[in-house]
């Protein structure tokens, strides 16, 4: 699993992390966590755009529902999403996350062209 963060009118990446042991699920969630947390401490206020509705709706209800086993290899994964769901306890005004409209407008450039 890894995620990234790209900046709709350049295109140009603005955070990467991974490849580690994890879901697609829990991926989508910790990148729009990423992206809220780095909006915040830089004081932008542009919506983030996720074309997960599953990732979406943990962010909403501020709660991962995985069901990933805890393993060495995905204790990593699980521990981001431990510190993602406090960051959203702790902040609970954020910026918008909006749903991409994939059938419109293509494949999300934050994927990573495989699919």
């Amino acid at each position: 699993m890894e995620y990234r963060g790209v900046h709709m009118p350049s295109g140009q990446q603005v955070f990467h992390f991974g490849p580690i042991q994890g879901t697609n699920n829990i991926g989508e969630f910790l990148a729009i966590v990423h992206a809220m947390a780095l909006m915040e401490q830089k004081g932008i206020g542009i919506p983030i755009y996720s074309d997960s509705r599953t990732g979406m709706a943990w962010v909403r209800n501020r709660k991962a529902k995985t069901t990933l086993a805890r393993t060495p290899e995905t204790a990593q994964a699980l521990d981001l999403v431990a510190r993602a769901e406090k960051w959203l306890r702790e902040h609970p005004s954020h910026a918008a996350v909006e749903k991409w409209d994939t059938e419109n407008w293509g494949e999300i450039p934050a994927d990573f062209g495989r699919k």
